[in-house]
């Protein structure tokens, strides 16, 4: 039980990690664009990598989402 315990724990903070990269990656022309006047008015549809990120963002959070519900149920 403890041995899962602690598996769980290490794959949370991995998996925390590699969202924190994901988010930082994620590239957002409105921040510093507006600021300065730069166009961001142009709405436009995620392609290639951007899309991936998203989708693997999203991934992350519900298998975090998961593992912490998981981990709170065998701390108990």
């Amino acid at each position: 039980m403890n041995n899962i315990y602690n598996t769980l724990l290490i794959v949370q903070i991995v998996t925390s990690s590699l969202l924190v990269v994901c988010v930082l990656l994620q590239n957002r022309a409105e921040g510093l664009g507006k600021m300065f006047g730069g166009g961001g008015e142009v709405f436009r549809t995620k392609r290639g990598l951007e899309k991936f990120l998203h989708y693997f963002t999203v991934t992350l959070v519900v298998i975090l989402m998961v593992l912490s519900l998981t981990l709170l149920k065998l701390g108990e």
